[in-house]
């Protein structure tokens, strides 16, 4: 080996072993914070809720994921207070969506090696939770949708731990209730794109307009967004950091995301027709899935007050929709336009 190879080696393991120091590093600081299976982490988070949400942004630890999901939103709670509950429902209990789930199951995540064995364990888990959760709100029952964001959570935890997690999201254990993205006539998918159109015009006004000329409204593009979080079509890599903030600090980050995607990719935008544009808005280039790049320039923007005007506006124009439960509502997503 020559001297410049020799220290292009030398280089590349000093910089292999700086990352392990520092990735070691931050998850010796989560430790901390979290404390002993979460027992230090409501007192960290009340003394010092700021440290928390820079921390959160910055991405949680991978092999920490999974137990911080639980604390954030509140599942760990109801798991300990519902003992049993999660295996009455899955061994006892029928349920009418049994078969849409079992038709939907190779559908979700059909490229993730945890989910393509054929009645193999990933199949198996989630069909399980997928079952329990349309036992235990039979109002909601089960959508399609509700797939990926409970396949999503069993990579990270146990059956039982994702259950209870889909519970505290949908009943609202921490944020607003998700219960309307699923309802019969999606209630809440129709409020969040009548909000998310009016943000695009007022943030990104140029596009706004180019989409008013293409006739492209956010039901074209934006639905399954909010109705998996992400989780159906972007990389996983992306997906995981935009829950880890999902679920500390609420659906507005979806709203934030959608428009930092749609000022990135901007100028290629307003140049598009509808066919390209439709397929673009479907399908974001690589470059602008870098949650490095991308997330900070969703931090960035500002739509807590503007959210909740709109929502007022929309309940005023529409009449308060409190979503009477029905049947179900089988919400058929698009191809898929990535894999993971």
């Amino acid at each position: 080996m020559d001297g410049l190879n020799l220290c292009l080696l030398v280089y590349f393991a000093n910089c292999v072993n700086e990352a392990l120091f520092r990735e070691e590093r931050r998850i010796r600081k989560w430790r901390k914070m979290i404390g002993v299976g979460g027992s230090d982490w409501k007192h960290y988070v009340r003394r010092k809720p700021h440290v928390v949400q820079r921390r959160i942004r910055k991405g949680i630890p991978d092999c920490l994921r999974g137990l911080v999901w639980q604390l954030i939103s509140g599942s760990r709670d109801l798991l300990l207070m519902n003992p049993g509950v999660y295996e009455q429902l899955v061994i006892y209990e029928t349920s009418a969506s049994e078969l849409d789930i079992i038709r939907d199951i190779s559908r979700t995540f059909p490229s993730h090696v945890f989910f393509q064995q054929r009645h193999g364990p990933g199949q198996r888990s989630l069909y399980n939770v997928l079952k329990a959760y349309s036992v235990y709100d039979r109002d909601v029952g089960y959508v399609q949708g509700m797939g990926f964001v409970a396949g999503l959570l069993l990579l990270y935890m146990s059956e039982e731990d994702a259950f209870w997690l889909l519970v505290a999201l949908l009943k609202g254990a921490v944020h607003a209730p998700m219960e309307g993205l699923y309802l019969v006539g999606l209630p809440l998918v129709q409020q969040y794109l009548f909000q998310f159109d009016s943000l695009v015009r007022e943030h990104l006004p140029n596009l706004g307009e180019h989409f008013t000329q293409e006739m492209i409204n956010p039901s074209m593009y934006a639905s399954q967004w909010f109705i998996t979080v992400f989780s159906y079509s972007f990389p996983f890599h992306l997906a995981l950091r935009i829950w880890d903030v999902f679920l500390h600090e609420g659906v507005k980050i979806v709203f934030k995301v959608g428009l930092a995607l749609l000022k990135y990719c901007h100028d290629d935008l307003v140049k598009l027709p509808f066919e390209k544009l439709i397929h673009a808005l479907r399908n974001f280039p690589e470059h602008a899935m870098n949650p490095d790049a991308l997330l900070p320039m969703a931090y960035s923007i500002k739509v807590s007050k503007r959210l909740e005007e709109l929502r007022l506006e929309y309940e005023k124009e529409n009449g308060k929709q409190a979503a009477e439960p029905g049947g179900r509502q089988n919400q058929q997503l698009p191809q898929r336009a990535q894999t993971h």
